[in-house]
């Protein structure tokens, strides 16, 4: 479950709000995931181009779904990652009484790497949902990908959205509403947030890879958006535009559906 009651107290606020080593190392350690996983993406081949496009077989193989879940996993860590890391930082500097620097550092890896596994984990319904699209038809993709953009937009706009994005956007909210003592607490409060993540930004990344085609323009774009909602002082407002941008792009594609060439066209680039 993601809610429920906390077993143990949370640490005092005054004391987590500040920076210490932890929380400096830990940034400096993130950021250097984030850039070298962009840089993957930016100027390495990605194994995304054959799952989006048209040259991608029509039957799923083990080699090709762990080839595209691994580039997946590190798409998802460059665009994750740096919306991610006032929580994950938030979380570190609740460790700065731990006397070990071994157990403060397994803390906070496991904290984050059960973040990161959940957004590589949904590569694999992604993969498939590739396959899908590789063998419909022309007109049948144009409205799938007029249809994923409706259901995208209004999502954008619903009250489920909104209550993850809010913890998503308070770190400090999300620590004392689901505090967990110790390195399985670590696991525990990794795996809650990564699911509020993954049930804010859902809809962004069926979009990337619908009407997208995971394309690198697509990939800077929805990392952009992800990041106004989360961080920018009205973001649940960059939600509520988009949501309404994408509606109105759904119904564009729907009307004039050689709008979905162009738009798979653009991002086919990786």
């Amino acid at each position: 479950m993601i809610v429920g009651a906390p077993r143990e107290s949370a640490p005092d606020p005054a004391a987590v709000t500040g920076r210490n080593r932890a929380t400096v190392l830990t940034y400096v350690c993130l950021l250097l995931v984030a850039a070298a996983a962009w840089a993957y993406v930016l100027f390495s081949p990605m194994p995304t181009d054959d799952m989006a496009g048209m040259d991608m077989a029509m039957t799923p193989t083990v080699i090709e779904g762990l080839a595209f879940v691994a580039a997946w996993a590190v798409m998802m860590a460059a665009m994750m990652l740096p919306s991610a890391l006032p929580m994950i930082g938030l979380y570190a500097a609740t460790q700065r009484n731990v006397a070990s620097s071994g157990r403060k550092a397994v803390r906070i890896g496991l904290f984050t790497l059960v973040y990161l596994g959940l957004w590589a984990l949904s590569g694999i319904p992604v993969y498939f949902a590739s396959v899908g699209l590789s063998a419909i038809g022309a007109r049948a993709l144009a409205y799938g990908i007029a249809g994923g953009l409706v259901v995208a937009g209004i999502f954008q706009l619903s009250p489920l959205k909104q209550l993850c994005l809010r913890y998503c956007r308070s770190p400090l909210g999300f620590l004392f509403g689901h505090w967990r003592e110790g390195w399985r607490g670590g696991l525990e409060m990794g795996w809650a947030h990564a699911l509020y993540c993954l049930g804010c930004c859902w809809a962004l990344m069926v979009v990337l890879v619908v009407a997208g085609a995971m394309g690198l323009p697509w990939v800077l774009l929805i990392a952009a958006v992800v990041a106004a909602e989360k961080l920018l002082p009205r973001g649940e407002w960059v939600a509520r535009v988009t949501g309404v941008a994408l509606v109105l792009l759904g119904v564009a594609v729907a009307v004039r559906p050689g709008l979905a060439v162009a738009l798979r066209a653009g991002g086919h680039s990786m």
